[in-house]
C-alpha cells in the first residue's frame, strides 16, 4: 500500500522570496509625513519585480510602520530600512526547524548539498562556506574521476567555496517546512567557478543581456513511475519492475484518477515555487509528463531541477520511485525534457520573436536564432544528451529528432516552432529527461545567441512531414549516435568554449570521456546471451 503524504504537512501555500517579503515587510507611504503612517502600509505590489533579480539586485524594503521620535516632540523620522537578507534571515530564526537545507547541481544535475545550523547558514550569507571539491571530482555514481584537472588525488581533493543565493529561498512542505537555499560554487578568488553549471549558465544571460535579449523558457519532463525502492531495485537486480500504472496510456484521465493522491501532491509544488501548468500521463506504463511555468532562464532552470529532486522526494513518501533516465526499455517510448524558448528584450519585455508580417510570424532574430542552434547542433549535442543512454532515445520514429531540422508544429524534427502570437517560440526537442537543466539551457541559448549576434541564415527550409528518412536520402546529416561521437565533437568546438567558458567545456569534455570509458569496460548481458554460448 502506498504510503500517502500526511495532507497536513503538505499544505498550499506559496513560499517563494516574493511572497515572504510581501507578508512580512510593507512600503511606507513617503507622500503622507503625518502621524498616520499605519494606515498606508498596503503599497507591496510596486516590489514584486525585485524577486525576478539576484542576490545582489535585491532592494531595500522599509520596515512594517513609521516610528515616532518620542525624545523629539513627536517630530516624524524616516522609517527604518530593512533590506531583504534581513528579512529572511528573521525568517530562519523563527522556523521551527532546527537546520536548513542548502543545495548546489553537480555536473550531472544531481542536487549535492546538506544541513546547516542556523548560525552556520547565518554566517555562510556573507562569508560563505566549503565543500570538498569532490562534488566536481566524480560521477553519478560516486566514482572518482581519474581524468579532470580541477580535482583528484593530484590536489587532495580540497574545500572549494559556495555561497546561498538568498532568492532562491523556499519552504519545504513535506519536510516540515524546511527552508531551503539553492546556492553557487565560487572559487579560492571569490569570482564564481568556471565548472559550476548554475554559474555558466549566469554566464550566458549575461551574454544575452549584453545584447539586450533576455532568455525565457519553459521546461517539460517525462518520466517513469515505479512502484519501487532503492531497496526493491537492488534485489529484482533492476529487472521486472512493477509500473505504477500497465499499459500505453496517454492523456489517461482515468489512470491519474487511479494516482489521484500522487498527482495532487505533484501539483501541491506550486506552493514550494515549482508552477506546474499541466499534468498528465504519457504513452508508456507509469509515465507522467509535467510543463512548467514560463519564466526568465535562471529561475526555469532552478524550477526544472528542483522539479527533478523533489519529484522523487514526493514520490518515495508514497512507495514509489520516479526515474527520469532517458531510454529505461528498449521498445518504449524514451522520456524527454522540452524547451520552449524565445527572447525577449530586455527593456520592454516584448517577444522578439514575434513578426506577424512574416508569413510563418518568425522575425529575423527567431529565424537566426534556429539557424545558430541548427548548426551547432551537432557539436554541442552532449549537452542536450550527456549519458550512454540519452542515444537510445535519440532512435528514429520514436517521438525524438535524429537531425538537426526545424519545421512548423512538426514533432518529428529538432527544433518545432510554434506561432502563439505573443507567445511564439520554439520547442527545443533532442532533450531528454536527464540533462542537467542549467547546461541544457546555457548551451541553448549560447547557440542561438550566436546565430542572432553572426545574423546567420535560415537558409534549411521547414521540414513538412516524417524528417526521420531524410538523412537516407542524404538530404541532411544525422545527429550523432553515441556519447563517444558527440564528446570528441565538442572537445573541438571553439564556439563552446567562447561562449560557455574553456575551463567548463574541458572539464565537462573529461566527465562525458570518462562515461562512455566506464560503459566500454562493462560486459553487458547482451552480450552474454549473443556470444557466450555460440562463439
Amino acid at each position: 500500500m502506498n504510503k500517502l503524504i500526511n495532507k497536513n504537512i503538505f499544505i498550499k501555500k506559496n513560499n517563494s522570496l516574493k511572497n515572504f517579503v510581501n507578508n512580512y515587510s510593507t512600503k511606507t507611504n513617503n507622500n503622507n509625513n503625518n502621524n498616520n503612517n499605519n494606515n498606508n502600509n498596503n503599497n507591496n505590489n510596486n516590489n514584486n519585480n525585485i524577486f525576478n533579480k539576484n542576490k545582489n539586485d535585491l532592494k531595500s524594503f522599509s520596515s512594517s510602520s513609521s516610528k515616532l521620535n518620542n525624545n523629539n516632540n513627536n517630530k516624524y523620522e524616516e522609517p527604518k530600512l530593512m533590506d531583504a537578507e534581513d528579512l529572511i534571515l528573521n525568517q530562519i530564526k523563527i522556523s521551527k526547524s532546527p537546520f536548513v537545507k542548502i543545495a548546489g547541481s553537480d555536473i550531472d544535475g544531481i542536487l549535492r548539498g546538506k544541513y546547516l545550523d542556523k548560525s552556520k547558514f547565518e554566517s555562510s550569507i556573507k562569508k560563505g562556506l566549503g565543500f570538498c571539491s569532490v562534488i566536481f571530482g566524480w560521477d553519478s555514481s560516486d566514482s572518482a574521476y581519474d581524468n579532470v584537472k580541477f580535482t583528484g588525488n593530484h590536489t587532495g581533493y580540497p574545500d572549494m567555496g559556495a555561497r546561498p543565493d538568498l532568492s532562491t529561498f523556499r519552504t519545504i512542505p513535506w519536510e516540515y517546512d524546511v527552508p531551503l537555499f539553492l546556492m553557487d560554487f565560487i572559487g579560492a578568488n571569490g569570482e564564481p567557478l568556471p565548472i559550476c553549471p548554475r554559474s555558466t549558465l549566469k554566464k550566458v544571460i549575461k551574454k544575452c543581456h549584453q545584447h539586450q535579449f533576455d532568455p525565457v523558457q519553459g521546461m517539460e519532463f517525462e518520466w517513469y513511475n515505479y512502484s519501487e525502492n532503492n531497496k526493491s531495485l537492488l534485489n529484482k537486480n533492476f529487472s521486472n519492475l512493477e509500473p505504477l500504472s500497465n499499459g500505453m496510456f496517454g492523456y489517461s484521465l482515468l489512470r491519474t484518477s487511479q494516482n489521484s493522491e500522487f498527482m495532487n501532491s505533484l501539483a501541491e509544488l506550486q506552493g514550494f515555487g515549482v508552477p506546474l501548468e499541466g499534468l498528465h500521463t504519457e504513452t508508456g506504463p507509469g509515465v507522467y509528463e509535467a510543463a512548467i511555468r514560463f519564466s526568465t532562464a535562471l529561475e526555469s532552470a532552478d524550477r526544472a531541477i528542483l522539479f527533478k529532486h523533489c519529484t522523487k522526494e514526493i514520490a518515495s513518501l508514497q512507495g514509489i520511485m520516479a526515474s527520469f533516465m532517458a531510454k529505461p526499455f528498449k521498445d518504449l517510448p524514451g522520456c524527454s525534457g522540452h524547451m520552449h524558448q524565445n527572447f525577449n528584450c530586455l527593456k520592454t519585455g516584448k517577444n522578439l520573436f514575434l513578426d506577424e508580417s512574416d508569413p510563418n510570424h518568425m522575425s529575423d532574430i527567431f529565424k537566426s536564432f534556429l539557424a545558430g542552434q541548427l548548426l551547432l547542433l551537432p557539436e554541442f549535442l552532449p549537452f542536450f544528451a550527456p549519458t550512454i543512454n540519452s542515444y537510445k532515445r535519440l532512435v528514429d520514429g520514436y517521438w525524438a529528432p535524429t537531425t538537426p531540422t526545424w519545421g512548423m508544429d512538426n514533432r518529428t524534427v529538432a527544433l518545432r516552432v510554434i506561432k502563439g502570437g505573443k507567445a511564439t517560440r520554439s520547442e527545443f526537442r533532442v532533450t531528454g529527461s536527464d540533462v542537467n537543466p542549467y547546461i541544457s539551457i546555457a548551451a541553448s541559448f549560447a547557440a542561438g545567441l550566436y546565430g542572432v549576434i553572426n545574423k546567420l541564415e535560415l537558409k534549411q527550409k521547414p521540414i513538412i512531414g516524417n524528417s526521420y528518412d531524410l538523412y537516407k536520402k542524404g538530404l541532411v546529416e544525422r545527429l550523432p549516435r553515441s556519447l563517444a561521437e558527440s564528446t570528441e565533437l565538442l572537445s573541438k568546438s571553439k564556439i563552446a568554449k567562447e561562449y560557455l567558458g574553456e575551463e567548463f567545456v574541458d572539464h565537462f569534455v573529461e566527465t562525458r570521456r570518462w562515461e562512455y570509458r566506464q560503459f566500454n569496460h562493462q560486459v553487458h548481458k547482451w552480450e552474454l546471451e549473443r556470444y557466450l554460448e555460440i562463439i
